[in-house]
């Protein structure tokens, strides 16, 4: 009679298990893909225009408060652009780690490039 702990027949019950899994795990359809992207791409737009409405607005308030002309304006309009500029490549940034990261987790069995020699 076999022995019911034998390590080489749990490991293999262990890869079907995982194979079973891995073909009932929900698939990601495109149009939720490109639905996720979408809300990405509008979440950098939204951080640019608003460091460009906080610069404006500063700007503004300060030249109105100083009784100067559009010198305060332009200038915090430029900053609040750089602000925003910033904060999208920042998001950007994190967005792309989390695809690697992913990629990564989905590729897990093959090894990376500079591995392979």
């Amino acid at each position: 009679m076999t022995d019911p702990h034998d390590p080489g027949r749990l490991r293999a019950l262990e890869e079907r298990l995982e194979k079973a899994r891995a073909a009932h795990q929900p698939k990601v359809s495109r149009g939720e893909e490109h639905f996720s992207q979408a809300n990405m791409a509008w979440r950098m737009v939204t951080e640019l225009v608003a460091g460009l409405l906080i610069g404006l607005g500063m700007g503004w308030g300060l030249d109105r408060l100083l009784g100067t002309s559009p010198i305060f304006l332009v200038l915090f309009i430029g900053l609040g652009l750089a602000a925003g500029v910033k904060t999208m490549m920042r998001t950007a940034r994190e967005i792309e780690k989390d695809q690697a990261r992913a990629a990564g987790e989905n590729n897990a069995g093959t090894p990376a490039s500079d591995e392979r020699d």
